[in-house]
């Protein structure tokens, strides 16, 4: 079987949290320290913190965002349940808006046009690794006081305008799931140019903890702690930091051989008329954490029918990424909601294999399954 997705992990890692397993520091301590000073350096960001998943970390900026009660959050309903459950946890309402068909990505004319007086921020998604047009959403929150959030869950590595994602706005939440582009087994980050935003993110995954462990651990005093503020348990561990701080070190060629792999995908199926590619902008950069084609209408096989039979023949795929609008917890909420885009979207993509390192003959497996499965005239030469 090939898999959809793997992490690249190997013995550096496996001797990275060994050695931290053996200081007997294994949570929120150096190791993290040291993670987020290089995640900062790495994405040019002031400040980063480290936290549990990106979901809490998409938690944590909505509440430093002073998002809450009765306020609106416009974000894509094409996105991962989280980007939606986060906006949910601080009482703020979702605002669904359409996706542009080239680039998954949060459309700025739809979202502008949903902009009601309950509005407080916008929360757009660098989607499978692409990003969105940042300065339009600057724009857009600039021209009606609005907070910007970036969800970059997918976006490590990928850059923008020829900046690495992670220091263009405010507030940037990334994971590293294993399904990611980097992994610490399950993490998050969020990175922030405001200092008053990356002190209170540090009290706020520490349960509000005015003075943390590691500090009262190096005091050569008796220090007492206090809890300023109702926060949460959000921490990471030093173990997954230490295993973090080895990904990063290999961040950048991950991302060239992923999209090596891209490029090896894009030229086999260029020349297919009912799929369409992946679009990268001038001056937009994708890790490529996800390969994902849209297959049009005029596509001889129903979708579900390409990947059933990739199954069949031990290649794994994964439909178009979700719309949150149509998942249960949110049906009921939403069901007047139509997004036209965002539905065909789902209903018509197929995500395939990707992930380093790959061989060629998977790379070649899974080109050549696919075009028979969908081009009956195909043969392998």
């Amino acid at each position: 079987m090939i898999p959809i997705a793997k992490p690249y992990l190997t013995q550096d890692e496996a001797q990275a949290a060994y050695d931290t397993i053996l200081t007997g520091w294994i949570t929120q301590g150096p190791k993290v320290q040291e993670f987020e000073e290089k995640f900062a350096t790495y994405t040019g960001a002031k400040y980063a913190v480290a936290v549990s998943n990106c979901t809490t970390a998409l938690h944590l900026a909505m509440i430093v965002a002073g998002i809450g009660e009765g306020d609106e959050v416009i974000c894509p309903s094409m996105s991962y349940i989280a980007t939606a459950n986060a906006i949910k946890y601080v009482g703020a309402t979702p605002v669904f808006a359409e996706v542009q068909p080239n680039t998954y990505n949060l459309d700025p004319d739809d979202a502008e046009k949903r902009i009601t007086d309950k509005t407080k921020a916008i929360l757009i998604v660098h989607q499978i690794g692409m990003p969105a047009d940042i300065d339009a959403f600057h724009e857009l929150c600039e021209k009606y006081n609005l907070k910007l959030i970036e969800d970059a869950a997918c976006a490590v590595g990928s850059s923008y305008k020829g900046s690495k994602i992670g220091s263009h706005s405010e507030l940037v939440c990334f994971s590293f799931h294993p399904r990611k582009v980097i992994s610490t087994g399950d993490g998050g980050m969020i990175t922030t140019s405001r200092e008053d935003y990356y002190q209170r993110l540090k009290l706020l995954r520490q349960h509000g903890m005015s003075v943390n462990d590691r500090v009262r651990h190096e005091a050569n005093k008796v220090i007492f702690e206090d809890h300023v503020e109702i926060g949460y348990n959000y921490r990471l561990t030093d173990i997954q930091a230490a295993v973090g701080i080895k990904q990063l070190e290999k961040l950048d060629w991950i991302v060239a051989e992923r999209r090596k792999i891209a490029y090896a995908y894009n030229e086999a199926f260029k020349g297919i008329d009912f799929i369409q590619l992946p679009a990268e902008e001038e001056e937009y950069l994708s890790n490529f954490q996800s390969y994902s084609i849209y297959l049009k209408e005029s596509c001889p096989l129903d979708r579900n029918i390409i990947m059933q039979e990739l199954l069949d023949k031990g290649i794994a795929s994964r439909r178009g990424i979700m719309n949150s609008h149509r998942e249960s917890a949110y049906k009921k909420l939403y069901s007047n909601l139509v997004l036209p885009v965002s539905e065909d979207l789902q209903d018509n993509s197929v995500i395939l294999p990707l992930f380093v390192p790959m061989e060629e003959k998977e790379i070649s497996s899974v080109i050549n399954t696919f075009l028979s499965i969908v081009v009956p005239t195909f043969t392998t030469t």
